[in-house]
């Protein structure tokens, strides 16, 4: 179905980044003594983008938006793409066409942006739900699940009024089930870093060491074990 014009996600132009890239044409040597984590994992990435995975209130986009810029990259959030490409916002979207409609587009939107090269891309919650969609990410990207508690994503969501999915009589209880039936597909990331109430830096921080291990061999500092679990699969 064709929303504002055109099916959600069926361009084929990339958007414009978020975030401003760096010129990496050059990128520095991962074998480089003076080379910075960052360096080394653009390196080890090559055109590979980092996915941020996990529940709403995770942290994907805020967290996504500070570690592109620790590694250059643009930031791009698919939500926001996907409200690009229908010409509504979310809401509208699964009010006027339903939810199967929106994951169809959604995953099309996917599909286009992890096709675009290097980014940190923050994915919506049910995303990750859908076979394709991994296996895509499986591809053409490293993934991180951002892995929050459930009273810290209602702490984080309860005051916003644009989550279609909380829109019921037990908000707490709908995203308990969520988390019952997304954590076992969200294991499947390539990283976990737990998101809790701590500086966004230090998830940042986490991402980046947590990152550096799988891509570049090299373990985490053991003061990061409190919140990377299970940086290699």
């Amino acid at each position: 179905m064709a929303i504002g014009g055109g099916s959600i996600g069926g361009g084929t132009a990339r958007p414009t980044p978020q975030q401003p890239s760096q010129d990496m044409s050059e990128p520095t040597p991962s074998s480089s003594a003076s080379a910075s984590p960052e360096a080394e994992i653009l390196a080890a990435l090559g055109t590979r983008l980092v996915v941020l995975v996990g529940m709403m209130g995770a942290g994907k986009s805020t967290i996504g938006r500070r570690l592109a810029a620790r590694l250059h990259l643009p930031f791009l959030d698919a939500d926001t793409e996907i409200e690009a490409a229908a010409g509504m916002a979310i809401p509208e979207i699964f009010e006027i066409h339903g939810e199967p409609h929106f994951r169809d587009g959604e995953a099309r939107v996917i599909a286009r942006l992890l096709e675009g090269g290097p980014a940190v891309l923050a994915t919506g919650g049910g995303s990750f739900m859908r076979e394709e969609t991994r296996r895509r990410v499986s591809d053409k990207a490293v993934s991180i699940w951002l892995k929050a508690d459930a009273d810290i994503i209602m702490r984080r969501v309860k005051r916003r009024a644009d989550r279609p999915l909380l829109q019921t009589a037990d908000p707490a209880a709908t995203v308990g089930r969520l988390i019952d039936e997304r954590e076992p597909l969200y294991q499947r990331a390539d990283i976990t870093v737990a998101s809790r109430d701590v500086p966004h830096d230090k998830i940042v921080d986490e991402c980046i060491e947590a990152l550096h291990a799988r891509l570049c061999g090299q373990a985490a500092p053991p003061e990061a074990a409190a919140g990377i679990m299970g940086a290699l699969r």
